[in-house]
């Protein structure tokens, strides 16, 4: 007798079958028809329904004839832990907004998103003085912005009303995906910050304040991530439990994670990084196994815009110059050589790709690295750096800064300037105005925050005939075509609300923001930088 097992066939136990079975669903489905065979995206898609009937987001109607009919559509999402392993699967319908008509379906679509140094100044302030960061998300956030406007869906996929299949949605609550959603939601939700006495920052109004006699509450809002922190955890504590009354909120307790920024709790104040990140584009680019190298970029690097082959697949290219982007949120190290590579990504050539790849192979030397807050004083000071001319394809220079608060940098910038400058006097004085324009901002942020300051913010400066101009009102052919925006400078030193001192060009913080380094220099900027890591190490070859 000819048995199975002697022709080697072999029937797949239940748990293999299984995980056979997981593998092919732990991957984020393109559309509905595949997500349907999944019984774990099946139950993610009833969870949203279930959410849209409870809060009765829309009612089924016959579509007038003079109305739009947007389409929708599902989008699928595995929300993961920090170690990879998946917490649960998402799914959100969302509304084909491009479908939507101005002055029909939607009138007024901007919405505020927090700025990167409010959220830096705010981790600094915590790092100062002790306050706890707690953290709230919004489950469905853009579900509870009113709607002005008429809107009307069709049906979901897999949820049609089989009463009545013709008929579409006539949305009551705002939806993902309509063009006008992100401003309802932050609308609703700032009116009722405002009835709990917050008030809105005049210099950044995704940032909040609530300040009596006893406290201090700050609230930061992105979208649907909030941070809290303040002087009193009471305090906090009573806002937290108002908000979750009102909105349907998660209570995440002390901040960890924050839009893909991984926050820790050290004796020395707090260190803030993206390691994960990081490891996810090095797989991305499959550059896992790569040898690390000391710097982003060598030393005096220049792109040109010829000279070398184009490159065939520009998707790739710029799928991760624009994932290197968002990796300068807590790496200043790379900001120089991500505004360079950024410059090419209509026509790049393959000299730029391996611009990309340096970056690339630095990160990999250098993957623990981070920004480190740790507790100070609230002096504001700024160092500013430019690079004449730099740029051979266009002869513009390049602009550097870094504020800092005490000792910690809460903004930073490199950037091609607009026009090309006739010296560099006139190019360090541009540098100047633009970095004054931001501290005079941070300042009202302290104001904001009722934390005047008491000292007067210093801006470091390596040109002396730039701070010459700035104190002297002296005119020439060389420095009479300068823009009147710039002068305003000169009316803050003037005024004594800002103090410019010299300092040597080897103790320039910002030469990382303008040009490439060789190593020991690139390290001495990134120390001064409070860029920290746990191994205190870079590694290199």
């Amino acid at each position: 007798m000819q048995t199975r097992s002697k022709s080697d066939i072999y029937k797949k136990k239940a748990f293999v079958a299984q995980q056979c079975s997981d593998s092919v669903f732990l991957k984020e489905p393109s559309t509905f028809q595949a997500a349907s065979k999944s019984v774990q995206w099946q139950a993610a898609m009833k969870e949203e329904m279930d959410a849209f009937l409870q809060q009765h987001t829309w009612t089924l109607v016959p579509l007038p004839s003079h109305k739009n009919c947007v389409g929708c559509k599902w989008i699928y999402k595995l929300k993961k832990n920090l170690d990879g392993s998946v917490a649960r699967f998402k799914a959100r319908l969302v509304a084909k907004g491009f479908s939507q008509e101005a002055g029909l379906d939607y009138y007024e679509t901007f919405s505020l998103v927090v700025k990167p140094t409010t959220v830096w100044l705010i981790l600094a302030l915590a790092a100062s003085y002790g306050w706890k960061l707690k953290q709230l998300d919004v489950k469905n956030a853009f579900l509870h912005g009113f709607l002005d406007e008429e809107v009307y869906m069709s049906q979901p996929p897999g949820f049609v009303d089989q009463m009545h299949p013709e008929y579409v949605c006539k949305l009551e609550w705002s939806l993902y995906g309509l063009k006008h959603a992100p401003r309802a939601w932050n609308e609703r939700f700032s009116k009722f910050l405002l009835q709990l006495g917050f008030k809105t920052s005049y210099a950044d109004p995704s940032l909040f304040v609530k300040s009596t006699d006893h406290s201090i509450v700050v609230l930061l809002l992105y979208v649907d991530d909030i941070i809290l922190t303040g002087d009193s955890d009471v305090a906090v504590q009573s806002v937290i439990s108002q908000l979750t009354k009102k909105f349907d909120m998660k209570d995440l307790g002390i901040l960890h994670f924050f839009l893909g920024l991984q926050i820790e709790y050290q004796a020395r104040g707090l260190f803030v990084h993206q390691h994960k990140y990081v490891k996810e584009l090095l797989q991305k680019a499959n550059m896992e196994e790569c040898k690390p190298c000391l710097t982003p970029c060598h030393p005096n690097q220049k792109l040109l815009n010829h000279g070398s082959p184009p490159i065939l697949d520009l998707t790739t290219y710029r799928s991760l110059v624009g994932a290197l982007q968002y990796l300068t949120f807590t790496r200043p190290d790379i900001a120089f050589s991500v505004n360079q590579v950024c410059q090419f990504m209509h026509q790049p050539l393959e000299s730029h790709f391996t611009a990309v790849k340096c970056i690339l192979r630095y990160l990999k030397g250098s993957i623990d690295l981070g920004l480190c807050f740790t507790p100070g004083s609230l002096h504001l000071q700024a160092y500013i750096d430019a690079d004449w001319a730099g740029d051979l394809n266009d002869r513009r220079s390049t602009t550097g800064f870094v504020v800092f608060i005490g000792s910690n940098p809460i903004s930073w910038s490199s950037k091609k300037q607009h026009t090309v400058r006739r010296s560099s006097t006139e190019t360090e004085y541009r540098a100047m105005a633009t970095t004054t324009t931001e501290v005079v901002w941070i300042q009202q942020l302290l104001q904001d925050l009722h934390l005047p300051q008491t000292d007067v913010p210093l801006l470091h400066c390596d040109n002396i005939s730039t701070m010459a101009l700035t104190t002297y009102p002296v005119f020439h052919s060389k420095s009479k075509h300068i823009e009147i925006d710039c002068h305003f400078v000169r009316e803050r030193v003037q005024q004594g609300t800002i103090l410019q001192l010299f300092v040597n060009s080897s103790d320039q913080y910002t030469n990382m923001f303008t040009k490439g380094l060789c190593s020991p220099q690139f390290r001495f900027n990134c120390s001064n930088l409070m860029l920290g890591c746990s191994q205190h190490m870079i590694e290199g070859g």
